[in-house]
Order: C-alpha cells, then structure tokens, then sequence
C-alpha cells in the first residue's frame, strides 16, 4: 500500500509540474472543536459531510496542534514552523508598537503557493466575508492573498483557498448560537450529553457541552455547502480538501492546555481519484505539517527550513513524536511543553507555583468557570474533577494514554516510571535546543506593556467590566514574575 501510494503521489506531482490541470488545494479549518465528530465515535454528532469526507479520504487518527490557541495555532500553521521557533509563540502577540518579524528566509504558505501561479483567497463559511488571519507576526494580506473568492481567479487557474469556520465560537454569543441552531433546526439532547470524569456534571457544564455539540452538528452543514459549491462550479473533482480544527474545545482543560481535549484535533485529507480512499493513519503528525503536504501535492518544492513534513511519498518522514507548546494567551502569562510519543504523555510545566487556571478574562468569561471555582472551593469536586484547579501544580505530569485516557493518574512521582521520565526530559530539552524554542526566554516586561495596551484601549471601549479584570490580572502577572512564581 506505501507502494501505491507513492506511485500516486508521483503521477500527482508529475501532473502538477507538466499540466495546467493542477490540483486545487482547499483548507476547512474549524475553531475550537476536540476530536467528537461522528466518525471519531461521538454518537450525539450527527456530521454525514465531514464522515464522508473521513469515508472516502485519509483520516489522520493521532494528530496534534503544536499550540492549543487560535493565533498562534495559524501562525505556525500559515509558515509550517513551530511558533515557538519563529517568535509567534505568544497568544495575539505583535498587536502594540512592538512588533514581531518573521526570521529571515521564513515564507508563509500562501506566497508560496502565489508565486507558483495559484490563485490564493481566505474566507468564512460563506465565502463572502474574510476569513480569520489572526497571525502574529508583521505582514501584508495582499502579500499573502487575492481575495476572498476562488471564483475570480482567471479561467483555468489553480487555487488555494483558505475556509475558517467559527466552529465551537458559535456559542461565544447567544444570538449567534439562536441564529445557527434556527438554520439547523436540530439540538442535542441535553439528557444524553455524557461529560468527561473531571469534569462535574452541573446542569451550567452540562448545557455548555451540549451547546458545544450543537456546534460540531451546525458546522458540518457548513462544510456541506462548501462542498456543494466547489461541486456545482465544477471544482470538486480536481481539489484535495484538507479538514481540521485549530485545538480542542473552549473549556477548563482543553484549549490554552496541553492535554489531549486541548491538543487532538480531527485531520482527514479527501481528494477521490487523487488519492487513495478510506484510509486511516495512526502515525503521530503535526498540523504544521499541513502546509507541506500542500505544496507537495501541489507540486511545489518545500523550503528546506521548513519543519512540517509532507504526508504522502517518498519524502514522507513519520513522527516518533509530537510536541505541542503554551506560552502567553492575552495576558496570562504560561510556559507548558508536552510530548506525545508511543502510549504516553509528557508535560513539563514551567510555572509550577502558579494555579493551573491562572486568572484570565477570557476564561474566566466561559459559563462553566464561575461553577467549577465556586465548587471546588465548597469543596464539591472529588479528587479528579479538582485537578485543573489546583493552586499549585506539579513541575511534571506523565500519563499512560493506553490505561488513562483522561490524564488524571500523574505517574511522574512513581519509582518505576523514573527511566521513562528522564528520557522525556532529555527528549524535550534536545527538542528545545534543536528547534530554538524561543519561549526560553522570559517576554520582556516592554513588549508584554506592549500589547497589553491596545488590547485594554479596545476592552475599555467595549466591556469596561473585561478591562478592569484584565488591568488586575496584568499587575497580578507582573507581581509573580517579581516573586519568582
């Protein structure tokens, strides 16, 4: 099958450097959705399109965003580099008068595809409107992009098209998520909703994931209008579709962290009659990885300094781990590694004396965060469910994914797991090293001043509330990192 494959690859690339008829590459990237739609097993999805494209593509069972935010997640994604190693490692960073530029010789995605003749867009699901860039790093749309449409390129030229969906977002407002839900016409039974074990199950929390489920449904219909357009305009049959989400689901241990709710994402690449159907990889990879087998399918070289790695093909190098990183988001300041490699997991936090749930407005927003705080200090939340709100948390975790597939049974303090945690240590500093993690150094007080200030000019104008939370949380980052915390 590896065979076959190759040979398939080689006849597309060959088609992509002799032919006009090269193949149209599209991007469906989802915000802040976990691995739970219906063909990884969640029975209260109802998500026919993504299961047909995951039927009839090539599922990617083990892959892992190196950030579990937006931001930083599309800056490693739009280049193919770690965000740790160009500098965009910090959550909405280069917003002040600070700015942070691209290392030398460092291109995105999109001007690589350009200068190679396709016609580059970015849009929302309805390909109307622009779609979310949120790269945190200095650079020119136009640089980067055409438009918004695919539908403007000249007659007979390739594309490359970009689609963000607002995903798990739809229930940040509630008449977004009244409007989303009158287009469906579907709701999740809130009864049948089963929550993970750390997570207590109050009717708030209950009626948050359920929501959230309602959005995982609401977002198939969109990819299903996606495809239904790229199919009515005739662009369907020479177009290799990737779909994935930017990092697991918006709640207390998924998105911002590291663990497998922040950092598993759903990856399907689907192109029928381009590449082989109803496959399953469990090889670890990347989502910086998306950008190169992009290009490789588009038969367009890859810079050598890039660190995602083409898919498919002789060039195919596989994983024997993946490492995901949380530095700064908004203005909590973090620094948490981890390192997936055969059935287990490694965390390395950075910030032990501070709470796993270091305060932050955005967080602390969410309807399920107000409950989990006021029950774990009435002491309602057993021994699992108290994890995530802990006031201090251990230097290092280490999980059995195959025994616990939570992560609530930290092995790192047991005596027969010692050998296996050294090697983990080792494994990361190499990685540090290696790939110039640039979260090694502390962000100076002046760029985090910095951003901070048109990120509360923007609060004070808005939510006056937020912003005021915001100024506390900042004078509470400085006053830790003046500790020592």
């Amino acid at each position: 099958m590896i065979k076959y494959i190759s040979f398939v690859i080689a006849l597309l690339i060959l088609n992509a450097a002799f032919c006009q008829d090269r193949p149209n590459i599209v991007w469906i990237v989802v915000d802040d959705m976990s691995s739970h739609f219906g063909y990884q097993g969640e029975p209260l999805a109802t998500t026919p399109r993504v299961d047909r494209l995951a039927k009839e593509g090539i599922v990617f069972s083990r892959a892992y965003a190196t950030a579990p935010v937006c931001s930083t997640f599309r800056s490693a994604m739009i280049t193919g580099m770690y965000q740790t190693t160009i500098g965009a490692h910090h959550h909405r960073s280069s917003r002040g008068e600070l700015k942070i530029e691209l290392p030398r010789g460092v291109r995105t995605i999109p001007e690589l595809f350009r200068e190679a003749g396709y016609f580059t867009t970015i849009t929302d699901a309805s390909g109307k409107r622009n779609g979310k860039q949120d790269y945190d790093f200095v650079y020119k749309p136009s640089d980067l992009y055409d438009g918004i449409d695919y539908s403007q390129r000249k007659n007979g030229q390739p594309f490359f098209a970009q689609f963000h969906l607002r995903g798990g977002k739809i229930r940040n407002s509630e008449q977004g998520y009244k409007a989303a839900m009158a287009d469906m016409n579907l709701r999740v039974e809130r009864s049948a909703v089963t929550l993970p074990p750390y997570y207590p199950d109050h009717p708030v929390i209950r009626e948050d994931w359920a929501q959230y489920l309602d959005s995982v449904n609401y977002t198939d219909i969109e990819v299903g209008r996606i495809l239904y357009r790229l199919e009515k305009d005739g662009s369907l049959e020479n177009t290799i579709v990737f779909f994935l989400t930017d990092h697991g689901i918006s709640h207390a241990r998924g998105k911002q962290f590291l663990y497998e709710e922040g950092i598993l994402i759903p990856f399907v690449v689907w192109a029928p009659g381009l590449l082989p159907q109803g496959k399953v990889r469990d090889e670890f990879i990347a989502h910086i990885d998306l950008g190169a087998t992009s290009l490789q399918l588009a038969g367009i070289p890859i810079p050598k300094s890039m660190q995602g790695r083409p898919l498919f093909g002789p060039d195919a190098e596989p994983r024997d781990y993946v490492v995901s990183a949380r530095d700064r988001c908004d203005e909590t300041v973090d620094r948490i590694r981890s390192i997936r490699k055969g059935d287990f997991k490694y965390i390395r936090n950075f910030y032990p004396q501070r709470p796993y749930l270091q305060p932050c407005a955005y967080k602390d927003a969410k309807p399920f965060m107000p409950i989990l705080r006021e029950l774990y200090a009435a002491g309602k939340l057993n021994e699992a469910q108290s994890l995530q709100l802990a006031e201090i948390r251990p230097e290092e975790e280490l999980y059995d994914l195959t025994q616990d597939l939570w992560e609530i049974n930290n092995l790192a303090e047991d005596p027969a797991y010692q050998d296996k945690l050294s090697d983990f240590r080792a494994l990361l500093g190499r990685w540090v090293m290696d790939t110039d993690d640039k979260g090694r150094y502390p962000e100076s007080i002046e760029l985090y001043d910095s951003d901070m200030a048109p990120y509360l000019k923007t609060l004070k104008s808005r939510k006056p509330e937020s912003a005021a939370k915001v100024e506390a949380n900042i004078e509470l980052m400085k006053t830790w990192r003046m500790e020592g915390k």
